[in-house]
């Protein structure tokens, strides 16, 4: 059966470009919208790449009239959360405006599929005492990232409720490694994401690793997280595609692997990975981490047919060192250097 095409938001970037891999693979048909303002053309290894903004309703209404688009899954945001923090407005007109344009140029052009990369920053400080983190549980972002994509879950689903559009939301839990084939990684300059911040460490492209906090409430004192590989992140779209193309429900569901690794254990990871250890510098707790966040699945499990391939801490660091490498080298070679 011939499926019309999939719109893919941020398909240049870290996450969105391992879905567009994955989609590639199974020969789907693909457009990339992305302004490149933090993903690269060079990621985009299937499909055609629009440079243009997810809140251009024009193009997007184009894009979707032009393709014979009746999917779209959406990456498109800032991520930064201390720079949420700093700059809200700037999160709430990308993540949340532009979000809220893409949707109506979604019902306007009758796109039928929609699936939408969140975040668990959506439950901000969970009161949950280290249990995981279910579903159900209440919204409380502390930030105006966590927020600015809790708004567009509101809009996708009361939207959903108006119309013939069938959603699914995924909330992320902490994403990290690359793509096991070395093709594509995570090339966002400045990143904040832990084991890529270790990688680099590792690797001599900064001095030391900051550890935020060494007092919680946690076996350790440091805090815990559900790392989920970037490539069983990207599947789970794939599964929640398959999901509405058959008819599915919108839905909303967690997206990690159900248990968590400290900040403590990671470093060990990167530590007996990479042969040598890692400079590390501890400070004080940072506002708003909380303890522990980690990934109620059973839902997830049960409504999509997912079988996450990398959940292997030392396989997720290993891609990660390896990523970085990749990039080291490109570098060299465009520098001139040896």
């Amino acid at each position: 059966m011939s499926h019309k095409t999939i719109l893919v938001t941020g398909g240049a970037g870290y996450i969105g470009s391992h879905v567009v891999k994955l989609l590639g693979e199974r020969d789907e048909k693909i457009v990339v919208l992305d302004d490149l303002s933090t993903g690269n053309e060079e990621a985009v290894l299937f499909g055609e790449l629009v440079v243009g903004k997810t809140g251009d309703m024009d193009l997007v209404g184009k894009l979707i009239q032009q393709h014979d688009i009746d999917t779209v899954i959406h990456f498109a945001a800032h991520t930064i959360v201390p720079e949420s923090v700093e700059n809200p407005l700037k999160y709430y007109a990308n993540n949340t405006c532009s979000t809220r344009n893409l949707l109506q140029a979604c019902q306007d052009n009758n796109v039928n599929n929609f699936i939408f990369s969140s975040t668990a920053a959506t439950y901000g400080v969970p009161e949950n005492d280290g249990e995981a983190c279910t579903e159900n549980l209440p919204t409380a972002p502390i930030n105006a990232y966590g927020m600015s994509k809790l708004m567009s879950e509101a809009m996708l689903s009361d939207l959903s409720k108006a119309s013939a559009l069938k959603h699914v939301i995924l909330r992320y839990f902490n994403v990290a490694g690359s793509d096991p084939d070395g093709r594509i990684g995570q090339s966002t300059k400045e990143a904040t994401l832990l084991i890529k911040v270790a990688a680099e460490v590792a690797l001599g492209k900064r001095d030391q690793l900051y550890v935020f906090g060494t007092d919680y409430p946690t076996p350790d004192g440091t805090g815990v997280r559900d790392y989920i590989h970037v490539s069983d992140l990207a599947s789970a779209h794939l599964s929640a595609l398959d999901y509405l193309r058959e008819g599915g429900e919108s839905t909303l569901m967690n997206c990690g692997y159900g248990h968590g690794f400290s900040v403590r254990q990671v470093i060990d990871a990167v530590n007996r990975v990479h042969g040598s250890p890692i400079k590390v510098v501890e400070k004080p707790r940072r506002a708003g981490d909380p303890p522990s966040l980690i990934a109620a699945v059973d839902k997830i499990h049960s409504t999509l047919d997912w079988k996450p391939q990398f959940d292997d801490l030392d396989k997720i660091v290993e891609t990660s060192l390896s990523w970085e490498k990749t990039l080291m080298a490109r570098s060299h070679n465009q520098t001139g250097e040896s």
